[in-house]
């Protein structure tokens, strides 16, 4: 699993810093950056989650990948950005359709409610979905206020 042209950006909290790890490892043939943080020590979410939605916001990097104990908080913060859609993910079927429905380009990840297994399959599903356009642009389209 690598598309060389894919470029992601990787970011966590403490709470998602070990899955972080797992997967900067899992997606090492993709050409990925980690914006932190860089330890299990506590910190602020919105630290990391606004630098990874940013430089998929400057398209700059392709998708973005954020992990938290819920992954509720960075999907906020990351949805204050134009143009980003994160979607929370449990399951492959939620990855799935994030990306054919929503063309979501954040994938967030509740690290204490996954294994380490899930959390590959997920992000595997969410970075080899295509997004199927028709009547979901249409959708899209009317996100932005």
């Amino acid at each position: 699993m690598s598309d060389t042209k894919i470029k992601i950006a990787i970011g966590a909290d403490h709470a998602g810093f070990e899955y972080k790890e797992v997967l900067k490892d899992f997606l090492k043939d993709y050409d990925l950056k980690d914006f932190g943080p860089y330890s299990s020590d506590s910190v602020d979410y919105p630290d990391f989650a606004h630098p990874v939605a940013s430089a998929v916001e400057s398209g700059e990097f392709t998708y973005g990948i954020l992990l938290c104990g819920s992954a509720n908080g960075v999907a906020i913060t990351a949805n204050k950005h134009e143009g980003i859609r994160a979607g929370l993910c449990w399951e492959n079927e939620v990855a799935s359709l994030v990306r054919k429905h929503n063309n979501a380009n954040v994938l967030c990840i509740p690290a204490r409610f996954v294994s380490e297994e899930v959390a590959k399959e997920i992000t595997t599903t969410f970075l080899n979905t295509e997004f199927e356009a028709g009547r979901h642009q249409n959708r899209i389209d009317k996100i932005s206020c």
